[in-house]
């Protein structure tokens, strides 16, 4: 995991370059601003996504996400027929979850102990907290910074007791960011919150979906802002997968912890799709 939050690291100086250069970047050019060698460079993107950093730079290119809806829309009134229902899938990862009580809601989940604890990401440093039910937040920091970060998820339960316990979420975590196993989920919401990050886990790693298409699987196809505020508000960051909700237009649209962290993980999530799929007969 270490190795992963290094070369996110990388990827994160590589989104800036991007952005800045009138042009695409040659190998050679990327390796000297990351004052890498091309061959180390190379290797640590092919390693990290399974596809060279020429065709990685493509997924973090601006104009990604809307190839990702003209190519990967999935519109979630058809997922169920599709085989896309059910556990949520992120590669080989099964997720099980459950929402809090409204009672426990209403009582900011005093009485609860949630552990919490600091971890290496592919996405930089990720704080992860849960209960014995499961995990109730994961938040990502390389923007927003530590505190921030903190200050956010805690929030999500006021009364609740925290206490540093990493070694009690490193299981999930690690299964989260290997993308093996099972990890339970424990939801704090509103009704349509929870609607939407349900729709959310419908939405199959490599794809995107609408703010629109999850306003209407929600039951409120005229309240799309209130859908993606409902989006901006999930606790638990990539498992529930926010970052896969586009505008129409084919916009990134926000990112509750930052645009660079959700065109990454866009990009991780193209590349890896692209590098597991069977070649054209």
């Amino acid at each position: 995991m270490e190795q992963d939050s290094y070369h996110y690291g990388v990827v994160a100086r590589a989104i800036e370059l991007i952005d800045a250069a009138p042009r695409p970047l040659s190998l050679d050019e990327l390796a000297a601003e990351m004052r890498m060698s091309p061959a180390h460079f190379q290797r640590v993107f092919s390693q990290w996504v399974g596809v060279s950093p020429k065709r990685y730079q493509q997924y973090l290119a601006l104009g990604h996400a809307r190839r990702l809806l003209a190519e990967r829309h999935t519109t979630l009134e058809t997922a169920e027929a599709v085989g896309l229902s059910g556990p949520g899938r992120l590669h080989d990862l099964f997720l099980r979850w459950e929402a809090m009580s409204p009672g426990e809601f209403a009582r900011g989940g005093a009485g609860r102990a949630i552990r919490w604890g600091w971890f290496p990401s592919p996405f930089g440093p990720a704080l992860a907290m849960g209960t014995e039910l499961g995990l109730c937040g994961l938040a990502f920091a390389a923007e927003t910074g530590p505190e921030p970060a903190m200050a956010d998820l805690r929030s999500r339960w006021p009364e609740a007791d925290y206490v540093e316990d990493p070694a009690a979420l490193r299981a999930w975590v690690e299964s989260a960011f290997g993308g093996t196993g099972e990890v339970p989920l424990l939801l704090v919401g509103r009704p349509l919150q929870i609607k939407v990050w349900e729709a959310l886990l419908r939405v199959p790693s490599g794809h995107v979906t609408t703010y629109g298409d999850l306003a209407r699987v929600a039951g409120a196809p005229r309240a799309v802002r209130a859908v993606g505020s409902a989006v901006g508000r999930n606790p638990i960051s990539l498992l529930i997968p926010c970052h896969r909700a586009l505008r129409k237009s084919g916009d990134l649209g926000g990112y509750h912890w930052g645009l660079p962290v959700k065109r990454a993980i866009l990009a991780w999530e193209s590349a890896r799709a692209e590098a597991t799929e069977p070649e054209p007969a």
